[in-house]
């Protein structure tokens, strides 16, 4: 979600005459887009700040995203910080820096707040973009602070929604994610997540639809079927967290592994390739060695194709900062690489036993020579050779062979292709 915002401010920058340059140009503007999920991410939002302001001691340096809102006193305190805007008024960062260019004493908490207000990306830092449906989280995990930082949950009206995605399929990009804090949750009116994306689907157009990262609960007992559409991408980030029940619940998630497990058969039922990835927490407190090996246990049984890992990190305010057992860093890493290892394992294993099939690859590079590089509709990354020079364009290829380098990839053959 971060990504679209900050592709959207990109678009905002550019529509208002700013020249937007690589980070590594001198620049009289730097935005920095932070998060404060985990203690790493405050401090790689931090280490960026500073590198800003040194790389450009006249320039001005605006820190907006989820850290402004969690930490806004301490970055406030900060001299080399111009401007600290909070998620509610992201979107109004272009007209400050107008303002502030105009001469005008202007502060931040002066314009109204709309997480919603950010124009239609047209000038994107990357070649699919992300439509936000769905802001904020009612959950309130015990470990999370996106609740405080990203306020109760909300809905983007429908209609905003679908305008959002003509426009931006007018502007040429051919893969839509919908993203949002808890997408899962999406009500406005009569339409919940299945309803929303059984009208998104109809729109005209040569595009994908593809759903990022999402909570397995809150969406009905019929989702999977909705990706039966050929527009929808068989691909879900679904979020795990933990394979043990007994940590679960002290995470205050609301699902079983069972449940979970449950979901992951249903979607397999209706699309045998259909590619889960997720996330898991190691070394929650108490998280002892048989909670741990019910979460490999689960790993392993839902054939996740990647795992983004992390280890539990405390978070002022929340539940979990408060208990007992809270589990020593050395054990968190050695639980970490295992996951790491597995899901490494597990990717190659899907790798294989896609070979052989067709997939159709969004072209996102295509090098001096003649190699392309993108992903499929499963997300896998695939090269492949071709004759094509223009990257965002779909092209069928049929998988051949797995690649295990440090980023494992397979090669394809584009049928259209003669060397």
């Amino acid at each position: 979600m971060n990504q679209y915002e900050t592709d959207a401010l990109v678009s905002q920058f550019h529509h208002a005459g700013y020249q937007v340059v690589d980070y590594s140009t001198p620049a009289d503007i730097t935005v920095i887009n932070t998060c404060t999920v985990t203690s790493q991410s405050d401090q790689k939002s931090r280490n960026t700040i500073n590198h800003a302001a040194r790389k450009n001691p006249d320039g001005m340096v605006v820190v907006t995203g989820c850290m402004a809102n969690n930490h806004k006193e301490q970055l406030e305190a900060n001299e080399k910080i111009t401007y600290v805007v909070d998620n509610e008024r992201k979107s109004q960062i272009v007209s400050l820096v107008d303002a502030h260019f105009k001469g005008e004493l202007v502060h931040p908490e002066t314009y109204p707040g709309d997480v919603f207000g950010f124009e239609t990306v047209d000038k994107s830092l990357h070649t699919r973009t992300s439509i936000k449906i769905q802001d904020g989280c009612d959950n309130f995990c015990t470990y999370c602070i996106v609740p405080s930082v990203r306020g109760r949950a909300v809905s983007r009206p429908l209609g905003e929604i679908l305008e959002n995605i003509r426009r931006v399929v007018d502007n040429g990009f051919k893969e839509i994610v919908i993203t949002g804090v808890n997408i899962g949750r999406y009500d406005f009116e009569q339409y919940n997540l299945e309803r929303a994306i059984d009208k998104i689907v109809e729109l005209p157009g040569d595009f994908r639809i593809r759903i990022s990262s999402m909570e397995p609960d809150g969406f009905g007992p019929d989702f999977h079927k909705v990706f039966q559409h050929p527009k929808m991408a068989p691909h879900l980030h679904l979020c795990i967290q933990s394979g043990s029940d007994v940590i679960l619940r002290k995470m205050r998630r609301m699902y079983s592994t069972q449940s979970f497990m449950d979901i992951v058969s249903a979607f397999r039922k209706e699309i045998s390739d259909f590619n889960f990835t997720t996330d898991v927490i190691v070394g929650f407190p108490g998280e002892t060695e048989k909670d741990f090996t019910e979460t490999i246990k689960a790993v392993k049984e839902a054939r996740f194709s990647h795992v983004h890992t992390f280890r539990y990190s405390r978070r002022k305010g929340t539940r979990a900062d408060r208990l007992e057992e809270q589990t020593a860093e050395k054990i968190k890493s050695e639980r970490a690489e295992t996951i790491r290892q597995i899901s490494e394992e597990n990717r190659l294993i899907y790798m294989e036993s896609m070979l052989g099939k067709q997939q159709r690859v969004l072209i996102e590079k295509v090098n001096n020579k003649g190699m392309a590089q993108g992903y499929g509709e499963c997300y896998l990354p695939v090269q492949f050779p071709t004759t094509l020079r223009s990257k965002n364009v779909f092209q069928d290829v049929l998988l051949e062979k797995v690649e295990p380098v440090d980023t494992p990839f397979i090669l394809a053959t584009d049928q259209s292709f003669n060397p």
